[in-house]
């Protein structure tokens, strides 16, 4: 057997490496449901590809609410994990649509960026035809891994929306490929293009209201990520820092941030 070149080598390192760091790596769905604390008033179940994505549409008990949140989670668990974030949403009168994308809770399939992204689509384009919906102020909320996703929704369909909110966003997925790997971080951002990006995806907001919600004490996304973020947006935007480690927002500035958000 001839050796191998150093040059496959390295290209079978990339490639490796790559598909490590920008994929598997980022996604760690659970089966597991918990029981929901707030009202469920309806599940839906969107078939795709071979695959079934699960949402569930929380309502308020106002009977017209003015305002619907696409819910989009952070890497772990289901949106049942996240009930911290979603029930003070439900409870101060905003109706809000959680989704489950492929491999997490009762969604089926596993999870990559490129299925996220489309899936993420196709779930907004059917919801946007219902009427209690698209009657509505409609906003969207990426927490976390989910604010990557959000915030290319945002971009694909600012006439459609009346704001983005990102809580604890990275800048994109190979900075934080980068970040935890800081041993590869050089290689890691010459090397790797992130299919998609909340740092650049914001640049093309142009007027849609941006809130950003990130602490100095997050220990799993660097604050200076989100001020990239932040940064980055032109157009007429907030930023409430937050108090206490990684999306806590919600329990620790719980009456800023859903002030922010009214007036979005």
């Amino acid at each position: 057997m001839k050796p191998i070149s150093i040059l496959s080598l390295v290209f079978l390192f990339i490639t490796v490496f790559s598909k490590a760091q920008m994929d598997d790596k980022f996604y760690q769905p659970n089966k597991t449901m918990k029981p929901f604390e707030f009202k469920i008033s309806e599940q839906i179940n969107f078939p795709v590809e071979n695959d079934t994505i699960t949402a569930f549409i929380a309502k308020t008990d106002t009977k017209n609410p003015r305002k619907t949140i696409f819910y989009f989670h952070g890497a772990a668990g289901n949106v049942t994990t996240y009930q911290f974030m979603t029930k003070p949403l439900v409870d101060a009168g905003y109706q809000v649509v959680m989704i489950d994308l492929r491999g997490y809770g009762l969604s089926t399939g596993k999870p990559n960026h490129k299925n996220i992204a489309e899936d993420g689509q196709k779930i907004f384009d059917e919801l946007m035809k219902r009427p209690d919906i698209k009657n509505t102020k409609v906003y969207i909320y990426g927490a976390s891994l989910g604010t990557q996703i959000a915030a290319h929704l945002a971009k694909d369909n600012i006439s459609e929306i009346s704001g983005l909110i990102l809580d604890c966003p990275m800048a994109s997925f190979t900075d934080i490929a980068a970040h935890f790997t800081p041993q590869y971080k050089d290689f890691i951002l010459q090397s790797m293009i992130s299919p998609y990006a909340a740092k650049e995806d914001v640049k093309a907001l142009g007027k849609l209201p941006l809130l950003v919600i990130h602490g100095k004490e997050d220990k799993t996304i660097p604050y200076e990520q989100g001020k990239l973020v932040f940064d980055n947006a032109a157009g007429t935007k907030v930023f409430i820092e937050s108090e206490g480690d990684h999306l806590q927002g919600l329990v620790n500035n719980k009456e800023e941030i859903l002030k922010a958000i009214d007036k979005l």
